[in-house]
């Protein structure tokens, strides 16, 4: 019990590589603010795709942490996004999770602002009063291939080099031509540590995935991370295969660990995430050239994983609530011209990952109250199985260790 109050750089500094965390990092209240400030708010994270914002004054809301951010499209096309607080007394201006608005107009006094943050219209403020020096307050923005990131920092870290990575993988799958098909949100009662972790290993699917497991494979070597980045033949005549045919596929992962891009094959014949293994949307979305050229796995942290498959694409947001809660929203996109009974069964397209998310809520919910034991002790992660965990926990740590400061944060 004696590390559940220590310091956290204490915690950090008698981590045991190859071992789980220890029990705050999965518990404390301390540590969870350390997280949101240390990566949440200063990293780029997704937010959703493109489509989703169709027109002139579509926006999204999100919450991260202590901030409220609304995205939207402006009057010329372009993506923003502004901090979701009034510059007369701080209300919230949209309270709504989307929408579409011609202006953005604070409920309180009806303070008035353009598409592109501009304080248009205050009443009775004076003479005195510049509008100019009352606009929003923007957040860092940026689209890569039709997928939204925003950062929450005053200066953002670099941006091009995930963008200018993953264009081109992302750009055969066409995502300005897609529409959502469905989306679902729910709420992990785990730390958002757990949901990753749990993400980066297939080690638990065979017991607990019965749907995904028709047609993921199981092999380490296609669901981790080779110290390497060696695959096997059969997964290196896959890569040669696809981009030979104009699909950019073999394995990229930039050198801090924080992103990762492969096409990977599916178990032998599969075509989708379906029951069947057979395609759900007939209308496919994107122009990878044969419908068993798998997924393209594409994951970014601490926000997103996702599935981009040869008819249809999956994107997976992760967003921290509290110590032991996080939100998961996922995705389903078609194709803009695809039509719901003639084009895809809904249940057919969704049906393997809102199992497989349900399935593995369970799990981080079970593995997180098991943790919340005061017996619970780190134990060993698989080598073989585990790589991907391992991964992520040294990328953790790594930024972690890098953004603490001479104090200390108590850990309950």
């Amino acid at each position: 019990m004696g590390s559940q109050h220590a310091p956290l750089n204490d915690l950090l500094a008698q981590h045991r590589p190859g071992y789980a965390l220890r029990q705050p990092f999965y518990t404390s209240p301390e540590i969870f603010d350390a997280d949101l400030e240390a990566i949440f708010y200063r990293d780029w994270l997704f937010a959703f795709p493109a489509c989703m914002l169709e027109k002139s004054g579509s926006y999204q809301r999100l919450k991260i942490g202590a901030y409220d951010v609304v995205v939207l499209r402006d009057s010329k096309g372009e993506i923003r996004a502004f901090h979701n607080s009034c510059r007369h007394r701080g209300s919230i201006i949209c309270s709504a999770a989307q929408g579409r608005v011609a202006k953005l107009t604070c409920p309180y006094h009806q303070w008035t602002y353009d598409l592109d943050g501009r304080l248009l219209w205050a009443r009775d403020m004076g003479a005195d009063f510049d509008p100019a020096q009352h606009g929003l307050k923007p957040v860092h923005c940026r689209v890569a291939a039709g997928l939204v990131y925003i950062c929450l920092a005053a200066e953002a870290p670099d941006f091009d080099s995930f963008a200018e990575t993953v264009t081109p993988y992302l750009g055969v799958h066409d995502l300005s031509n897609a529409k959502v098909a469905h989306q679902s949100t729910i709420i992990e009662k785990g730390n958002w540590k757990l949901v990753w972790e749990n993400n980066r290993e297939c080690y638990h699917c065979a017991g607990n995935h019965p749907d995904l497991c028709r047609t993921y494979p199981e092999d380490p070597t296609i669901t981790g991370v080779s110290a390497d980045g060696t695959f096997p033949e059969k997964v290196e005549a896959h890569f040669s295969r696809l981009e030979g045919a104009g699909a950019p596929s073999r394995f990229r992962m930039d050198e801090g660990g924080q992103f990762r891009v492969a096409r990977m094959p599916l178990l032998d014949g599969a075509q989708s995430y379906t029951v069947s293994g057979k395609i759900a949307v007939q209308k496919r979305l994107g122009q990878v050239p044969f419908l068993d050229a798998g997924t393209l796995l594409l994951f970014h942290y601490p926000t997103t994983w996702n599935h981009f498959l040869t008819d249809h694409s999956i994107t997976f947001r992760v967003t921290p609530i509290g110590p032991q809660e996080t939100e998961v929203q996922t995705t389903w996109l078609v194709n803009k011209d695809a039509l719901e009974g003639e084009d895809y069964d809904l249940e057919d397209l969704t049906r393997v990952w809102r199992h497989t998310n349900d399935e593995d809520r369970r799990v981080v919910e079970d593995n997180q109250q098991g943790i919340n034991s005061p017996v619970y002790e780190p134990g060993p992660y698989s080598k073989m199985h585990e790589d991907g965990v391992l991964q992520f926990v040294d990328w953790y740590l790594t930024r972690m260790r890098a953004a603490q400061s001479p104090q200390t944060l108590a850990a309950e």
